[in-house]
C-alpha cells in the first residue's frame, strides 16, 4: 500500500488510532516499537527543535528534510503538521506534492491566517471560510499530481476558540465538501463537543490530547464513545525527553557527575538493540572479512 492508504487502513483498523508525536528517525522506531500503527510531524516540535516558537516560521523545506528522515527509517504512515500551506495556491499545492514525495502519508492545513499560533493560545484569528476551501482545493490538486492518489488531506479548524462550537462544526462539514478526508478539531473542552463534531460531520474526526493546553487528557476509551476517530499526542515524548536532559544537564553542572541521573537514561544496550547495531557491525566485520580474502595471497 501506499503511505495515504495505509493511514486509511490505521484508522479503520483502531478506534481511535492513536498517533504519537515524533521528532525525528530515532523516536519513530521507539513509537514503532511500542506498537503504534501511524505517527506524527508535529510543527510546534519541528520548531523547538530548530530553537523557534511555533509561530509558522519554520518552511516547507524544513518539514521535508524531516519526514524524509523519519521515512526513510520506519514504514508507519506519517501525517504531517503543515501549518496553513506555506503560502497561496500554488505553494499549498506543491506542499502536498513535495510532502508526498518526501514519504508523509498526510496531512493537515488549518484556518489560521498565514501569521499563525499555537492552536491551544490566545490571540489566533482565522482566514473565511471559502479562503479554506481554496486552500483544500489547492491541496487536492497537489495530490493528483503527486506519487500518491490516497495521500490524506485533513482540515484543522480552530474555529472553536473564537466562533463557537456550532460555527466550528459548520466550517467542518464546508471543509469536508472541498475535499477534506478527515477534520482535525483543535482545542475543544468537553466529550459533548467531540459528540456534536462527531454527529453532524462524515468523515472522520480528530481529537489532539496535547499536554498544558484546552483539551482534557481523555482516554481511548471516553474518546472512542465521544465517535473520535484518531487521538494524537503530539508533543508528549518530547516534552519527556527535554525535561529528562534538562535534569541530566543541571546534575552535571551542579554535582559534577551524572551518577545520580543514570537512571533517567537508556543505556547502550538499549540503544544498541533499538538500532540493530550488532547486526550493522557483523555486516560491517563481513565486508572487512570479504576483502582482506581477496587480497591474500593465492586468493
Amino acid at each position: 500500500m501506499s503511505p495515504g492508504q495505509s493511514l486509511r487502513a490505521a484508522v479503520e483498523a483502531e478506534r481511535p488510532l492513536q498517533v504519537p508525536g515524533v521528532v525525528n528517525a530515532y523516536s519513530a522506531m521507539l513509537a514503532q516499537r511500542a506498537g503504534f500503527r501511524a505517527i506524527y510531524l508535529s510543527g510546534g516540535a519541528l520548531a523547538a527543535t530548530l530553537g523557534l516558537p511555533d509561530l509558522g516560521v519554520t518552511t516547507l523545506n524544513d518539514v521535508c528534510e524531516d519526514v524524509r528522515r523519519i521515512t526513510d527509517r520506519v514504514p508507519l504512515p506519517l501525517l504531517v503538521d503543515a501549518d496553513t500551506g506555506w503560502g497561496g495556491a500554488f505553494s499549498i499545492a506543491r506542499a502536498v506534492h513535495d510532502l508526498a514525495k518526501a514519504g508523509a502519508a498526510g496531512c493537515h492545513l488549518e484556518d489560521q491566517v498565514q501569521a499563525k499560533r499555537c492552536g491551544h493560545r490566545p490571540g489566533k484569528e482565522l482566514v473565511a471560510c471559502d479562503e479554506m476551501c481554496d486552500r483544500l482545493r489547492a491541496a487536492a490538486d497537489g495530490r493528483a499530481g503527486s506519487r500518491d492518489d490516497q495521500f490524506v488531506l485533513m482540515a484543522r479548524t480552530d474555529a472553536f476558540a473564537n466562533e463557537g462550537l456550532d460555527a466550528a462544526v459548520d466550517r467542518a462539514a464546508r471543509y469536508v465538501e472541498a475535499g477534506a478526508d478527515m477534520i482535525f478539531a483543535e482545542a475543544l473542552a468537553t466529550l459533548d463537543d467531540y459528540r456534536a463534531f462527531t454527529a453532524r460531520v462524515s468523515v472522520p474526526v480528530l481529537a489532539n490530547i496535547t499536554e498544558f493546553g484546552k483539551t482534557p487528557l481523555f482516554t481511548v476509551d471516553e474518546l472512542r464513545e465521544a465517535g473520535v476517530r484518531l487521538a494524537l499526542y503530539p508533543l508528549s515524548a518530547y516534552r519527556a525527553m527535554n525535561a529528562a536532559a534538562a535534569q541530566v544537564f543541571g546534575a552535571l553542572r551542579k554535582e559534577g557527575t551524572q551518577k545520580e541521573v543514570v537512571g533517567l537514561m537508556q543505556t547502550r544496550a538499549e540503544l544498541y538493540e533499538v538500532l540493530g547495531y550488532h547486526a550493522w557491525e557483523d555486516k560491517l566485520d563481513a565486508m572487512f572479512a570479504k576483502g582482506k580474502g581477496d587480497t591474500a595471497p593465492g586468493g
